[in-house]
């Protein structure tokens, strides 16, 4: 008997996971039932029902009027002649101040929440619903559905690249479609100030504006020669709040101390260490002039503060802390004065001195601070909250120190690296995070226990705007990635995977498209999957994003067409080829083409083992990536390279079987501005047996440099099975540079053997 109820329960649950999957809306339910009864028929004669004063109604009516074209009388009393879609106040509901229910029967659609958020949840997913069926006939159904996450939230910076008020509601109305309810606001940074503070007007009068930007990636130090500001009116922000807070969004914003503070310093030097001059800054990355810690300085920002806080009724205002050289600070009088007076040890507590004041102020005013994990350093401010975001490392400690997190790492939730191939890609600052890392991004770390997990508010996506000169581009980099993200902080459950996501977003871009959002494609590129067979050669296996497109390919270099090689089963790849492939539906091209070239030498395919691992954020196909003949872009570093923050590389290579090799080339990157340094040496050694190895090169930092990182060792013509290459780590950034102070990255491609 058990187990015919066993047997029972278990079919139910499939048939209602069924019935979700039929359903694409996003973020997914968590309870969706289709049942078996007339559906509900939307027409021009529907009524709304709503109690009096309901401000949601008012908006579902005009979701409606964009959808379909049609608007539609709003009544307080259902009528009993036609049938209505009714938003229902229920007080029992408020286990969860964001649930909603949906109920669809063939004579209403019913809406229902303990108070007006939850109602416009519920109005979203109606919102989807009427997109996907065009017809007009919802089906009945019924939706049971809250969040597991507090902070849903994405970021948005304009002082890289400067937005206007429009672009900003439009940037909220995305966050409002997939039930978002953070907007992390940017405000201030190295490049620009953007928000108007009326004691200090020389902030936006001076700060806001540079005299060029950087064009094409940082490496290449282009600038455009063109005067580059913008400004938000403290009048601008009250109107963006308060249309954030018709949709249930509370916005954040982020006033940059005490690094990236030149835009600030270049209209009031004296809040600085050497006293100036300074100009905003043209150039990304991060600069050595900064808030100097003082009583001077801290007055000035309390003030500042004192201004921004009345306009934004978060409980939280983010302070940044990130990214704060303590160049000048070393060589500043005042700051060495200030660490003995107060007894500190360094000048890491010298910024948690700073961040502590400055979280006084704000706490008497009723609000509290949260800023980016560098404020953990030195000691974490009493009731400050920390934003993690290299890695999860900074949002465990915080947690298990008993502080609210919010998870931010750049390994899944950094929106302003490539999403595609970069190869089709436009340009972006580097990494790879395609959607379907975000998809699996778990915030809460495996580290935590169940009190400590509690600490975790959630998460968010972070835009960060260099490479992103107008809000086209901003929508291509957030958009779907923000929705995969939205659905991970919604709460995924035991039926949740990628494939399934991915079949619901497909039917979503429709909605996109009615929305005239210019998101990312990247989706319906053909995906490469490389592997080694068992004699050192490598097997390509091509995805497409729909299972109804094929796949079609050359491997001469000429363009793929319908009429090329039909992808059925994984290519081998035997000697230096150009793949070129494309997915196809009906005869027509559906994505960009997918263009690799493989350059096959002695280590192809073959065994390699490291002793350390690479970071999460930059670990491409793991360390299969060194020898699987492909080579990582030097202009859009990312997918194809190793990453390792802090740490050396040492590979050990396993041709396999003796060969006779007279070349080792080692492919390394540069990129100061992303903190990539050259390592400080390289190591060459190699043996027959594995146990006895000969060491044949050192090569410094000069000789990589001068090889612009394609390092090659020549032996002489040698009998060898193994080979180990070390490249060593520059450790700590030196000051005057990039990231200073900070753990130096070094990032390995190919190591070819020829």
């Amino acid at each position: 008997m058990l187990k015919k109820i066993t047997l029972l329960f278990l079919f139910l649950l499939n048939c209602v996971l069924s019935a979700q999957s039929t359903v694409p809306l996003i973020p997914k339910p968590n309870f969706l039932l289709l049942e078996k009864a007339p559906s509900f028929s939307l027409t021009n004669q529907t009524v709304l029902v709503a109690p009096k004063g309901n401000l949601e109604i008012q908006y579902l009516k005009e979701i409606i009027q964009g959808q379909l074209g049609f608007e539609l009388a709003i009544n307080s009393v259902a009528p009993k002649s036609k049938n209505s879609i009714e938003l229902t106040l229920n007080p029992n509901l408020k286990t969860n101040t964001e649930e909603y229910k949906i109920v669809v029967n063939s004579k209403k659609i019913q809406i229902e929440a303990a108070n007006s958020e939850g109602l416009f949840y519920g109005i979203q997913t109606l919102n989807q619903l009427l997109d996907y069926y065009s017809d007009k006939q919802i089906p009945a159904l019924k939706i049971i559905d809250k969040p597991k996450f507090k902070w849903r939230g994405m970021h948005l910076d304009v002082a890289r690249h400067f937005f206007s008020k429009s672009d900003i509601k439009k940037y909220i109305d995305y966050l409002a479609l997939y039930k978002m309810n953070v907007f992390h606001w940017h405000l201030t940074d190295d490049q620009g100030w953007r928000i108007e503070i009326k004691k200090f007007p020389k902030l936006t009068s001076v700060g806001a504006y540079r005299k060029e930007s950087m064009v094409g990636h940082y490496n290449e130090q282009r600038f455009d020669g063109k005067p580059y500001g913008g400004i938000y009116t403290q009048e601008d922000v009250k109107e963006i709040v308060a249309y954030a807070k018709q949709k249930h969004i509370t916005v954040v914003p982020e006033i940059e101390m005490p690094g990236h503070a030149t835009a600030a310093l270049a209209a009031y030097p004296e809040y600085s260490c050497t006293g100036g001059p300074f100009e905003v800054a043209t150039k990304w990355g991060v600069l050595d002039d900064v808030f100097c810690p003082n009583e001077n300085t801290l007055h000035f920002l309390k003030e500042v503060l004192d201004e921004v806080l009345p306009l934004f009724p978060s409980d939280y205002i983010h302070i940044g802390g990130d990214e704060c050289p303590k160049t000048r600070w070393q060589n500043c009088s005042k700051c060495q004065a200030l660490i003995k007076r107060e007894g500190l040890k360094d000048e890491h507590e010298l910024q948690s001195y700073f961040i502590s004041q400055i979280e006084k102020h704000i706490n008497s005013k009723g609000k509290k601070i949260i800023g980016w994990d560098e404020i953990l350093e030195g000691g974490l401010a009493p009731n400050a909250a920390v934003m993690s975001w290299r890695g999860t490392e900074g949002g465990i400690a915080a947690a298990k120190a008993k502080h609210y997190v919010v998870m931010s790492p750049g390994s899944h939730c950094y929106f302003d690296h490539y999403q595609g191939e970069q190869k089709t890609e436009p340009l972006a600052i580097g990494g790879y995070t395609p959607l379907e890392t975000v998809y699996d991004f778990n915030p809460i770390p495996v580290e935590l226990n169940t009190e400590e997990s509690d600490y975790i508010l959630g998460a968010q996506g972070n835009v960060w705007t260099e490479y992103m000169e107008d809000f086209a581009k901003v929508e291509y980099m957030a958009i779907p990635r923000m929705a995969a993200l939205a659905e991970v902080l919604w709460g995924k459950d035991a039926s949740s995977n990628y494939t399934d996501f991915k079949g619901r977003l497909l039917h979503h871009f429709s909605l996109l498209d009615k929305m005239k959002v210019n998101y990312s494609k990247a989706l319906f590129e053909v995906k490469a999957k490389i592997s080694a067979t068992e004699n050192h050669l490598l097997q390509v296996e091509l995805i497409a994003a729909n299972a109804t497109s094929s796949i079609y390919y050359t491997l001469d270099g000429t363009q793929p067409t319908n009429n090329s090689l039909l992808y059925t089963k994984p290519i081998t790849i035997q000697k230096n080829t150009l793949l070129k492939a494309a997915s196809f539906e009906a005869g027509v091209q559906k994505s960009a083409v997918l263009e690799q070239k493989f350059e096959m030498h002695l280590a192809t395919g073959a065994t390699v083992t490291l002793d350390e691992a690479p970071s999460n954020s930059y670990k491409a196909n793991g360390v299969f990536s060194l020898v699987d003949g492909m080579y990582g872009d030097r202009g859009k570093f990312g997918r194809d390279w190793l990453g390792f923050s802090g740490k050396d590389v040492k590979a050990t290579i396993d041709l396999g079987s003796v060969k006779t090799v007279h070349t080792i080339t080692i492919d390394v990157l540069s990129s100061p501005a992303s903190w990539i340094y050259y390592p400080k040496q390289i190591t060459v050694a190699y043996s027959e047996n594995g146990i006895d190895y000969t060491s044949e090169k050192i090569v410094s930092t000069d000789e990589i440099e001068a090889s612009r990182g394609i390092v090659k060792v020549a032996l002489p013509a040698t009998s060898v099975r193994y080979i180990k290459v070390n490249a060593f780590n520059q450790g700590k950034i030196e000051n005057g540079n990039p990231g200073a102070g900070e753990p130096a990255w070094l990032f390995i491609d190919e190591i070819k053997v020829d």
